[in-house]
């Protein structure tokens, strides 16, 4: 399996920019927690995470092919498994049917992160503190990280968790990695 510093190598080289490289680094810290939760391969969901969007930047403007070629370039460096969840995580727009947890869980961590980060940078305290409670009241603002898919992030009881729990985890998980996350705040 591809090492972290491949990884990062990889990202880089493929023209990743660093807004879409912090979300890539935030879907590894959700993936290796939810990983953990479910007592899964935490090196191998987390590196899912980091990589699902490696062609990103070449595929923008072709959503049909998003994650088709993300699972193509990482063929031999990532296990089938891995590579199902990266095609599955755009469904939508390329067709890959959502087959199992693995899956949904790629498709609902790296759309909350979006949420997540959206809701600590208009906090006092960034990250520091943030409830399962407030992010569930963000969650139901629609005008709020308005590009996120509400829907993506409620599909989280088929792999198994509660909102609640899933947004605990994910908020617990980017907190750990809050600092390279961009997401503290200095106190007034």
């Amino acid at each position: 399996m591809i090492t972290r510093e491949e990884a990062l190598a990889l990202l880089d080289g493929r023209g990743v920019r660093e807004h879409l490289l912090q979300h890539s680094l935030a879907s590894e810290a959700v993936l290796r927690g939810l990983a953990e939760h479910f007592g899964e391969d935490a090196e191998l969901w987390s590196r899912t995470g980091l990589l699902h969007d490696l062609d990103y930047p070449a595929t923008e403007s072709c959503p049909e092919r998003h994650g088709l070629e993300g699972a193509e370039i990482l063929k031999g460096q990532l296990p089938e498994e891995a590579l199902q969840a990266i095609r599955a995580h755009n469904s939508e727009h390329n067709g890959t049917p959502v087959r199992t947890r693995f899956d949904v869980a790629l498709r609902c961590g790296e759309t909350v992160t979006g949420l997540v980060t959206a809701a600590a940078l208009v906090r006092p305290t960034g990250i520091a503190g943030m409830e399962v409670k407030s992010l569930k009241k963000k969650l139901k603002d629609k005008a709020f990280a308005a590009g996120v898919s509400r829907d993506i992030v409620r599909s989280c009881p088929d792999m198994g968790l509660t909102l609640e729990e899933f947004l605990g985890l994910a908020i617990a998980a980017m907190t750990a990695e809050a600092g390279p996350l961009g997401l503290l705040k200095e106190s007034a």
